[in-house]
């Protein structure tokens, strides 16, 4: 397959967002978005040396002997962090071949009174490699660069919809809600089974992928299932349900997965989601008239996957369907609550 995916660079809006070339980007960024809302990013600001560093940490993470790993199981949270092992995360009800490491905003455990709101469950401390240390500080330092990157390009966004360049800031300040996937996909066992991700759309504003050579990433256009290759210095970029929500659908929410690798290869790949704050409730913006007509609303066209107004109700449901582990464990509460 061939990707018509495009390149865009957000280096002139970077610069002065008041200039032509600024101006040109954000005619090319709205165009993309309204049409499928996946691109390769370039001019984004974030180090070669920064990705190389996280890169390199991941692959280390990942050669650990597997008592390592496991000992920092994400079933040790409650908040969903840490290891999951191959086969332990769900898409569609069906495992995904993938071993991960969850990262969020380090964040002291939370003592739930009665009444807090259930989302208050995803806040809390990472889990580390004690045998990696060098890990957590790389991490950390990528994740602020992203969460700078993230609200500038939430800026260009903002303008592109007809709203002030400030528009996102309600939800995102004084940090967005961030999640890290540090993500390994070996090779591919059977033929017929190569779901290294099921397809799916995400839950939040804008994702930001560091890919390898490996391949895999794929979009569902209107030709079929469309490869994502490589661009050197590029981030992925695709949007998410709220961001379908605010822009009552102008733009969407793009259903993508990712394939094994064939035997004899793996994929490691970083995933930065840039999340509105769990108690943010969203309401859709007013669009320019224009753009308003070509916006079909925001609701979900699954029926069994409700977008849900809430960032942090819309986001525990999701955690709490794809690993049903930690659910069983740390929220029987919550899965007796939706059973009934």
């Amino acid at each position: 397959m061939t990707s018509r995916v495009p390149i865009l660079d957000i280096g002139p809006f970077r610069e002065d967002e008041q200039s032509p070339n600024a101006r040109a980007f954000v005619e090319q960024l709205q165009a993309v978005c309204h049409d499928h809302g996946f691109f390769s990013l370039v001019g984004h600001g974030v180090s070669t040396a920064t990705n190389e560093r996280v890169q390199a940490l991941a692959r280390q993470f990942f050669a650990l002997p597997e008592p390592q790993r496991l000992a920092i199981a994400n079933i040790h949270s409650p908040q969903f962090r840490g290891y999951t092992p191959v086969g332990h995360e769900h898409t569609r009800g069906h495992p995904d071949r993938r071993d991960q490491l969850d990262i969020g905003h380090e964040l002291p455990q939370v003592s739930l009174a009665p009444g807090d709101p259930a989302w208050l469950r995803l806040r809390g401390p990472n889990l580390w490699p004690a045998a990696l240390p060098e890990l957590r500080p790389a991490v950390e330092a990528w994740i602020d660069a992203m969460e700078q990157l993230g609200h500038t390009l939430c800026r260009a966004l903002a303008v592109a919809l007809g709203q002030r360049e400030d528009r996102f800031d309600a939800y995102v300040t004084p940090r967005p809600e961030a999640l890290v996937k540090v993500i390994h996909y070996p090779a591919a066992q059977h033929a017929h089974d190569r779901q290294g991700v099921g397809e799916h759309r995400d839950t939040g504003l804008v994702t930001f992928v560091l890919q390898d050579d490996a391949g895999g990433l794929q979009v569902r256009l209107d030709e079929g299932w469309v490869d994502i290759p490589k661009v050197p210095d590029a981030f992925v970029v695709n949007l998410g349900e709220m961001m379908q929500l605010l822009t009552s659908g102008y733009f969407a929410a793009t259903v993508h997965r990712v394939v094994s690798p064939r035997p004899g290869s793996e994929r490691v790949a970083l995933a930065y989601f840039f999340n509105p704050k769990l108690e943010a409730t969203l309401q859709p913006f007013e669009l320019p008239s224009a753009l308003a007509a070509d916006a079909p609303g925001w609701e979900s066209a699954d029926p069994g996957n409700p977008i849900l107004a809430n960032y942090g109700e819309n986001s525990l449901k999701v955690r709490l369907r794809a690993h049903p582990d930690v659910a069983r464990r740390h929220h029987r509460d919550l899965l007796a609550a939706s059973d009934g």
